[in-house]
């Protein structure tokens, strides 16, 4: 019997340190959800992990719709308004006289790299 109660008291003093550290965690747990604003209610579980959901009326999940349909609406709108933006003539010739001379730098480098790969193969 002796055995029996001492086995209870360690067992017992057992779940008081463990209740102790279960304190120090949910603090611990508080302080860094806490802060952060993530929504965690005061037993540690979120909001969206409770299993608890608001739910919109008929009413206003149709002002909602009504709502972004006019802004998908006033989107299209000035959409169309705006165009595709084009680059002018001369813009267009800048660019390409600049590519061409490019691409003529290429090919001026690639000869002169020519004529000495062509020296060696002939050595």
């Amino acid at each position: 019997m002796a055995n029996f109660v001492r086995v209870v008291a360690q067992l017992q003093a057992e779940r008081g340190r463990l209740e102790q550290d279960l304190r120090k965690l949910v603090q611990a747990i508080t302080a860094l959800t806490g802060s952060s604003g993530s929504g965690a209610t005061t037993r540690g579980r979120s909001k969206r992990l409770s299993g608890t959901r608001s739910r919109l009326s008929p009413e206003a999940r149709e002002r909602i719709a009504a709502a972004q349909r006019a802004r998908w609406a006033k989107a299209r709108a000035t959409k169309g308004q705006k165009g595709r933006r084009r680059l002018s003539p001369a813009a267009r010739n800048r660019i390409a006289a600049a590519q061409r001379a490019r691409w003529a730098k290429v090919r001026q480098q690639k000869l002169r790299k020519e004529p000495a790969s062509q020296q060696k193969k002939a050595a």
